[in-house]
Parts: structure tokens; C-alpha cells; sequence
């Protein structure tokens, strides 16, 4: 069984907030944490999408984990950091808070602000939605989903909302919102050109109550486009780069964010 370390977040501050939780992070998460800030990112001389580009370079082959996060309507919640497995959503808050901190402390404050809204960790308070991060306070990215085609679509939605009447997640409420999505057909060659290296990617979804059905990283390995993602194919079940295009096979579209 994996050994967590559970840590007062004001004891890993360099001064105390009145507002202390838990921190589970394991003795290789912490490792590989400092030694991605240390030895992966030169602050100051990369753009925002190569830091990501480079900090989930890192993340690559690790193990597809689901359900690692500590929290529930009725389970205290935990800052957790666990690079020992990751989903695609877990992965994105890690390269995320990873890509801007200057030190541990500093990581983890940056993770409280990529995974919760107003900064408050709890599991209501979780960026639940894909489109959380760029609506909710603090905004992770910018939407351009628009700015990459002419030929995106835009759907109201309620997310959490099923179509039955009941909710994905039942402890929190139903939120409306307008989603803008490039449909898969209109991905051409000036769409994909506008991507970005480092640019997150959400596979938009058609069912009621969701925004995208999966999420990952657009990154650029010469004139090529892949897929770095979380993948949960029983073929990978690891973060793995998949040429981008064979990726969108069959899928309905996607939303396109930039990092802030």
C-alpha cells in the first residue's frame, strides 16, 4: 500500500494561512515534483505552452490511475498530489501548477488554484467541468476554441444535468453554459495550424450534462500534431502521444484552451 504523507499546508508555506487542510503526497511524488522545477523548466526563457510541453514530457508512460483524488460529499477533502498515477484530468492540474512554480510550497499553491474554485479545497469547490477553467475564478485558460476555427458551433448546456432528471455528480448544482466546440469535420489544415503546442485540448461530448468526455495536451514533434494524454484504452492505460488526427477518429469535436 502506497505511504502518504500528510502534510499541514501552512507547514510547507514559508508563512501560515488561517485556512489549513491536508496534503497527501508520497515521498516520489515530492521527488519528482522538485526535480521537475529543478532541472525542467528555465523560468523566464520559455513561452507558457513549452513549460507544459516540457513538464508533460515528464508525465510521459506513467500509469492511467482513475479516482486518486481524496474527497466526496461525505469524505474530507485532500490536496493530493500522486504522480504515480494519473487520469487525463489529474494529469492536466499537474503539468498546469507544475509549468509555473519556482518551488514545492509554490506548487502546491498553484495546484489549489488549478483544481479549486476561489482556491477552496473541497470537493464541491473541485473545477469538476473541463469548461471550469476558464469560467471560474481562478481562470487556468482562455477559451479559443473560436479563435482556431470560423467553423465552430456553440451548444447551451446544463452541465451536471442528465437526461433522466438526476445529476453526475449529485453534491453539487447544475450550471449553464454555453460550450463552443469545433465539429471533427471541420478540422482542417488552417484549424489544425492555429493549435499550439502546449494548448489544452477537451474532447467535446453530446451527452446532456457534459462539456468534453476527455481532456489532454496538443503537442508539436516537428510538422506533426499528437494527442498527450491519460489514456484509459486497455492497450495504453498510460499518458501516451497519439498522432492527433488518429485520435479524433470518430469523435464528435473539440474545445480548445490556451494557458493563462
Amino acid at each position: 500500500m502506497r505511504q502518504y504523507l500528510f502534510i499541514p499546508l501552512c507547514l510547507l508555506l514559508s508563512a501560515c494561512s488561517p485556512k489549513k487542510y491536508p496534503v497527501a503526497m508520497d515521498a516520489i511524488s515530492a521527488t519528482k515534483a522538485q526535480h521537475i522545477i529543478n532541472d525542467i523548466q528555465t523560468p523566464g526563457q520559455h513561452s507558457r505552452g513549452e513549460l507544459i510541453e516540457q513538464v508533460s514530457q515528464s508525465f510521459l508512460g506513467t500509469p492511467y490511475q482513475a479516482n486518486t483524488l481524496i474527497g466526496s460529499a461525505t469524505v474530507p477533502e485532500k490536496l493530493v498530489v500522486d504522480f504515480n498515477g494519473v487520469d487525463c484530468f489529474t494529469l492536466l492540474d499537474y503539468v498546469h501548477a507544475l509549468s509555473q512554480s519556482a518551488s514545492k510550497a509554490d506548487f502546491l499553491d498553484r495546484l489549489v488554484k488549478t483544481r479549486y474554485k476561489k482556491g477552496k479545497v473541497s470537493f464541491v469547490n473541485r473545477k469538476h467541468f473541463f469548461s471550469d477553467w476558464f469560467v471560474s475564478q481562478p481562470r487556468n485558460a482562455l477559451d479559443v476554441t473560436a479563435q482556431i476555427s470560423p467553423k465552430a458551433e456553440v451548444v447551451h448546456k446544463q452541465l451536471n444535468l442528465k437526461a433522466d432528471g438526476g445529476r453526475f455528480i449529485p453534491a453539487i448544482g447544475i450550471f449553464e453554459r454555453d460550450i463552443t466546440y469545433i465539429p471533427a469535420k471541420a478540422l482542417d489544415q488552417t484549424a489544425l495550424d492555429a493549435i499550439h503546442s502546449g494548448d489544452y485540448i477537451g474532447i467535446y461530448s453530446k451527452l446532456n450534462g457534459l462539456d468534453v468526455s476527455h481532456v489532454g495536451i496538443a503537442i508539436r514533434i516537428g510538422d506533426q500534431l499528437y494527442y498527450r494524454n491519460a489514456s484509459s484504452l486497455q492497450r495504453n492505460r498510460k499518458v501516451v502521444d497519439t498522432p492527433f488526427m488518429d485520435y479524433m477518429q470518430n469523435k464528435p469535436g473539440i474545445v480548445m484552451l490556451r494557458a493563462l
